[in-house]
């Protein structure tokens, strides 16, 4: 591969003295305990190594050259398809590898570019057409977005989600879920989120049934740009009011109090859940509430347009020096987007609970595609939900309106459908179902409730 540019040797003293001051991942950490639950282990070395690969190739700008054999987008994504091939090869065939592509034309693109991503789809065994998500980014730029050919490394914006993705790929297809799992390397996020654009219109045409998105952006350091240094916690962001959804169902959803219970803010839940459940990988969830970073955006956003659940995974510090910035020092400060800022343990933290929330929900049910509460004028509340096939049983799930979290929790049989709650006022609280499988995997939690009805002779 073409070497990066030589600001890289006047580079060297600096990411030195960097290391040895523990500012670069890999020397200051323990090692991650194995996460417990049977979950395959992520390899800081595979990590690492699908890293420098990446950064091998110079600038992986989307206007980049798509030709040469070294150097570009093109030889990029190649790369991993080639890489996503072996992996599909070393499973007995488990992995199908395709690229699919389309032209995009905006302000960043003028004269108009053909976009592609790289799948590998991981096919389930009863429930093929319920698809869970895992996509990364594999474009990079510098200050000006329309230069395609200097030296653009995007370690960790965004070589480090694309390691994720490409390291839960090779680990995962190893184990068998009852979901298909699409392990996905987008293009053109730079220039305009095109290559969510495009996976989210081909799910749509496919007729996938997106049970959810997780999006890897910019995972892979702990250093802040005020001098933070945070390993432990990883943000994860998520809409509450839908973009997707028409002026009632806006309406419907302010009217139960489900602002914080939308689809993808359940799927935050569940990440939460998840971390929780297996303490060993060794990190918290903050889980944010707004899509993304102010005045920001990733490619979860096209899935939130199309209905989808879908979230955003990022570091819980930024440093800003390392982003979109052309590799150089001025003034003694450094700038740009090198493997030297990348925390390798930390990224195996992130991989691992990706991991945990894909084989969850890829081995759970599908979630209930309705639930609604009833209890006015009463001290009970009856909660009732669409029977979900393949359910093992249900979880019903309640806590006190003005909290955030599930506190409480009935599990119901799988002929269930309904469930009376002694005592558990509606005002007070509100609601949610979620399906499990046999072996305990749970599905994302559905809210439940209704605009109340008026109730003749009684109007407050």
């Amino acid at each position: 591969m073409k070497r990066l540019s030589g600001l890289y040797a006047q580079l060297r003293p600096f990411l030195l003295a960097a290391m040895s001051a523990g500012l670069c991942g890999g020397i200051t950490h323990a090692a991650m305990a194995d996460p417990p639950g049977g979950l395959p282990h992520p390899d800081q070395a595979a990590l690492r190594r699908t890293v420098t690969a990446l950064v091998g190739f110079g600038t992986r700008h989307t206007l980049s050259t798509t030709t040469d054999s070294r150097r570009g987008i093109g030889a990029a994504r190649r790369w991993v398809a080639d890489r996503f091939a072996a992996d599909g090869a070393a499973c007995g065939g488990c992995l199908s590898v395709e690229t699919i592509g389309d032209r995009f034309t905006g302000p960043r693109a003028p004269d108009g570019v053909r976009v592609e991503d790289v799948l590998a789809v991981q096919k389930g065994t009863t429930d093929l057409d319920r698809v869970v998500i895992v996509q990364a980014h594999i474009d990079t730029r510098v200050n000006d977005v329309m230069d395609a050919t200097t030296d653009a490394p995007g370690a960790n914006d965004d070589a480090s989600g694309v390691a994720l993705v490409m390291e839960a790929a090779r680990l995962l297809s190893r184990q068998h879920f009852p979901a298909t799992i699409v392990y996905a390397v987008l293009s053109g996020e730079e220039q305009g989120l095109w290559g969510g654009e495009l996976l989210a219109r081909t799910a749509k045409a496919r007729g996938w049934q997106v049970a959810s998105v997780l999006n890897n952006d910019i995972v892979g350091n702990t250093h802040g740009i005020g001098g933070e240094h945070v390993d432990n916690r990883v943000r994860v962001f998520s809409e509450g009011i839908r973009v997707a959804a028409d002026a009632a169902g806006i309406k419907a959803q302010r009217a139960t109090g489900a602002e914080d219970d939308s689809p993808s803010r359940a799927l935050a839940k569940a990440v939460v859940m998840q971390a929780a459940a297996h303490p060993g990988i060794g990190l918290s969830v903050r889980a944010v509430r707004r899509p993304d970073r102010f005045m920001r955006g990733g490619d979860h956003i096209p899935f939130l347009a199309e209905g989808f659940p879908a979230v955003r995974f990022t570091e819980a510090v930024e440093d800003y020096d390392r982003q979109h910035q052309r590799v150089r020092i001025e003034a003694g400060r450094q700038y740009g987007d090198t493997i030297a800022f990348v925390d390798f343990p930390y990224l195996a933290r992130v991989t691992a609970l990706n991991m945990a929330v894909l084989s969850n929900l890829a081995a759970a049910p599908a979630a209930p595609a309705t639930a609604t509460i009833a209890g006015a004028l009463s001290d009970d509340t009856t909660v009732t939900w669409t029977a979900v096939p393949g359910a093992a049983s249900y979880r019903v799930r309640w806590r006190l309106a003005d909290g955030t979290a599930w506190t409480d929790q009935h599990n119901a049989s799988a002929d269930a459908t309904s469930l009376v709650l002694k005592n558990v006022n509606i005002d007070d609280h509100v609601f949610g179902v979620s399906a499990l499988s046999a072996s305990g995997a749970e599905s994302l939690v559905t809210f439940a409730g209704m605009p109340p009805r008026p109730i003749p002779g009684h109007t407050h």
